[in-house]
């Protein structure tokens, strides 16, 4: 891996990258992990390369996955499953990257690594049709149900200024590390979905946000939990009709990934990815103002790596 200079001109279509400012304190940390401000880079974009590769390459550049799991620790891995649909129609998260990231979870010696979403679809047909439950159990993942509501617990969530409280799944409360892998891709009611949005998988009830504010509601819930390390699947990135995976007509293969313990700068550099700018997308400049994080991609030491 080559260490880049730091540049204004950023990745693919677009990614505005600096180094004026070392953006610290942003994110939560997994439990017994180092500070986030401890890391060379706020963010890696990687591109060129398949899944799996381009993980690698940043999680080395972020300092080892050892930085954010320790042995005998239980991790979630959270992707997006909401669709019924096959891999290459670019509706959910990549299967080979889940299953590598939870196999790199427990060759690290941890005690579990689940997997779950509370799917749009059919939560079964959105596990195996996705591709996701044959290949997170081949890497000795535990993949879990989140269909009922009795897997979820209420929560209160304080600094909201629309959501109050959620019911959040069970497994967000009980693991000690939480690593959230969401695919980028359009979205018809907040034009794109990334990571923060992805966390609309982890509460049961999703109809109240789209009544009460949608882009409000999403950047509230980040305000009571923050995922350790966000790990965006801009492989195959749907640019239209979504979020459903209809069409490979609607799938551009951007080959790219974006690693981050801060949410909003990783949602933000990967709506450039998609093409629009972050403050275009009004849950990210609503987190942002919130103090979340930062999604002023010119303040962010980033790193850059082209496969």
């Amino acid at each position: 891996m080559k260490r880049r200079d730091f540049l204004k001109k950023g990745l693919g279509a677009g990614i505005m990258a600096g180094a004026l400012l070392k953006v610290g304190g942003v994110g939560s940390v997994a439990k017994g992990s180092p500070a986030a401000s401890d890391s060379t880079f706020d963010l890696v974009a990687v591109m060129g390369g398949e899944p799996v590769p381009m993980f690698d390459k940043a999680i080395a550049a972020m300092g080892g996955l050892g930085r954010f799991v320790k042995k005998g620790q239980s991790v979630l891995v959270k992707p997006n499953i909401g669709w019924d649909t096959a891999p290459e129609l670019g509706g959910d998260t990549n299967p080979q990257l889940v299953a590598h990231i939870v196999k790199q979870c427990l060759q690290l010696g941890v005690k579990e690594v689940y997997v779950f979403d509370n799917t749009c679809d059919n939560w079964s047909r959105c596990y195996a049709n996705s591709g996701i439950e044959d290949a997170v159990k081949g890497a000795g993942g535990k993949v879990v149900p989140a269909n009922t509501e009795n897997y979820f617990k209420p929560v209160s969530i304080p600094n909201g200024k629309r959501l109050k409280e959620a019911k959040v799944h069970e497994l967000v409360l009980s693991c000690d590390v939480f690593i959230n892998v969401p695919i980028l891709k359009h979205h018809s009611s907040t034009k794109v979905t990334i990571s923060m949005k992805n966390l609309m998988g982890i509460v049961w009830d999703r109809r109240y946000w789209h009544k009460n504010d949608l882009h409000q509601c999403i950047a509230d819930f980040v305000t009571w939990r923050k995922p350790d390390l966000n790990v965006v699947d801009a492989y195959r990135v749907i640019t239209r009709n979504g979020p459903r995976g209809v069409s490979q007509a609607d799938v551009v293969m951007k080959k790219s990934l974006l690693m981050s313990t801060d949410i909003v700068a990783a949602d933000a550099a990967a709506a450039k990815i998609f093409g629009v700018e972050p403050g275009e997308v009004p849950h990210i400049k609503i987190a942002h103002e919130m103090g979340v994080g930062n999604m002023n991609l010119d303040e962010l030491n980033i790193e850059r790596i082209r496969m």
